[in-house]
């Protein structure tokens, strides 16, 4: 379809395609179901769409020849399927972490009757705002409140983004969720959606009261230090607030709980050392980006920043970008002292000037020296001396190193910018040498991607381009091991470990279906709270 074409058009182009086929559409709705740009041809992108075809008589009119006729096929989205065990429970389960594991997880037991407690080492939407701003403004790192850290986890200070690469039917649920507590309808639509790090927000806040006012606790500032297992089928979580019972615990940390981690591997639970990949921001002028995807229909209201996704495995390493935010900046994403981190932002409008992505290099586990005969120990020391080495490259003040696309490719430093602007701290960034930064494998790695990137997008690698270091935080550096079929800690049958942090999920929507998995694989032999009162 045109893409001057509006969503009512679309729809009228299924329904004449239906009437062609032999159907009476009289009775029939048609709506919208997902639409995707093709830029393939810059000389006549189009919309591809699929339309959603609603009614009584039509299960009655169709027939596997008019589906072909058609272009058609039946579809079938379902919510959660429920079982409810038998097994009472002692207590309320507790929840650890309020990004989008938790936070669905949460949800799904307190609209069941399981009252779940919910916490979070960090602060509320509110408070991890003012200490996000502060942090970026006057360099006062909160630790325990920050970009990784609070009510949303990492997701809510990012572009919001909710494109994923699992078949999960709960994936079109969490869609629908995310609608109904205040995100916009188009998430449902677009084949890349997404919601916006100001809309987020109010998501998220949304979520944290539906689950209080269902007779869930939420509590914040509320870090876990421990877990005590009791001969009674009960556990002691302890946290900074005191100790909580509970009738079992889902373990969602989040992928920036390295005491978390560190506490569980010296309690012998089964962890391993996860690939993940590391790098660098990469940042364009948006309009340069616009140029070279869309050509001449650049600008054009209907398409709205344009975005890329790359990848290049032909080399020592695979290079690939990621969260990539049209119209964004580059965040401070911090949450240890003496460590720089960056990470990407984008508010719904993407109306900034630069877009910017990570540009991140496949790191492998024998790349990791163990610590204290522990390789996920380091992994995570791996991640650690990459982000003290940008804070000491960056001044030691929380200013980013960074090179021009120029200096890094050619290996040298002439610290001349161009036409772009670095975003992250509002330019609180000082130039510096990436080798300083970097193992080698890493910056020969970048340096081959860029250049692949740039035969793939025009303008990729030009001399001008800002990177800004270290991006570490792509994923978990370990993974708590859990029995397949109860989703449970291997040799600890009360604690369920899911979504990004425990290594089991990457980006928004497959955290929030891996907790809501694990929700549902406690449910299912374990009676509600309320029928045990």
């Amino acid at each position: 379809m045109s893409i001057d074409s509006s969503d009512e058009m679309i729809a009228d182009k299924a329904k004449e395609k239906m009437k062609r086929a032999g159907i009476d559409t009289s009775t029939l709705h048609f709506r919208l179901y997902k639409k995707s740009i093709d830029a393939r041809n810059k000389a006549d992108i189009r919309f591809e769409c699929a339309v959603l075809t609603e009614g009584e008589l039509l299960n009655k009119a169709l027939d596997e020849k008019i589906l072909s006729r058609c272009q058609a096929r039946v579809l079938h989205e379902e919510d959660p399927t429920l079982v409810f065990g038998k097994q009472p429970m002692s207590a309320a389960p507790v929840v650890v972490g309020m990004g989008p594991a938790g936070l669905f997880a949460a949800l799904l037991l307190a609209q069941n009757g399981y009252a779940p407690i919910l916490i979070d080492r960090g602060g509320s939407i509110a408070e991890r705002a003012a200490d996000v701003t502060r942090f970026r403004n006057e360099g006062i790192l909160n630790t325990e409140s920050n970009v990784q850290f609070g009510a949303g986890g990492a997701g809510t200070f990012s572009d919001g983004k909710l494109i994923t690469r699992i078949n999960d039917s709960l994936c079109n649920y969490v869609l629908k969720s995310l609608v109904a507590f205040g995100a916009p309808e188009d998430i449902k639509v677009k084949a890349k959606p997404h919601i916006g790090t100001d809309i987020l927000r109010v998501v998220v806040d949304n979520i944290l009261h539906e689950i209080e006012r269902l007779g869930g606790r939420v509590i914040y500032h509320c870090r876990m230090d421990g877990i005590a297992e009791s001969a009674d089928k009960t556990l002691s979580v302890k946290t900074t607030q005191g100790d909580l019972l509970a009738g079992a615990l889902l373990l969602a940390p989040g992928h920036s709980a390295r005491d978390t981690y560190r506490y569980l591997i010296e309690q012998n639970y089964a962890i391993e050392a996860k690939p993940m990949s590391v790098g660098a921001r990469v940042e364009h002028l948006q309009a340069d980006i616009d140029r070279a995807l869309y050509g001449d229909f650049a600008g054009h209201p209907n398409l709205g920043p344009a975005e890329y996704a790359l990848s290049d495995t032909k080399g020592e390493r695979g290079v690939y970008t990621f969260c990539m935010c049209p119209g964004g900046e580059v965040v401070a994403a911090a949450s240890e002292e003496g460590g720089l981190v960056v990470n990407g932002m984008s508010y719904h409008a993407r109306n900034n000037p630069n877009a910017n992505a990570a540009v991140a290099v496949s790191v492998r586990c024998e790349d990791y020296e163990k610590e204290k005969g522990s390789v996920p120990l380091g992994a995570i020391a791996f991640q650690r001396r990459i982000e003290r080495a940008a804070f000491l490259a960056g001044g030691k003040d929380y200013c980013a190193p960074i090179m021009t696309m120029q200096d890094f490719l050619g290996d040298r430093h002439t610290h001349a910018r161009g036409r772009v602007t670095p975003s992250y701290r509002d330019g609180k960034v000082r130039e510096a040498d990436f080798g300083q930064v970097f193992p080698s494998f890493i910056t020969d790695s970048l340096r081959y991607g860029f250049r692949s990137f740039g035969q793939k997008i025009k303008g990729f690698d030009a001399p001008d381009t800002i990177l800004t270091a270290a991006e570490t935080r792509t994923s978990a550096p370990v993974r708590i091991l859990r029995n397949k079929e109860t989703m449970t800690a291997v040799g600890h049958p009360l604690i369920y470990p899911c979504g990004e942090g425990a290594g089991y999920a990457g980006g928004i929507t497959s955290a929030a279906v891996d907790g809501l998995r694990a929700a549902m694989a406690l449910m299912s032999t374990k009676a509600p709270i309320k029928e045990n009162q």
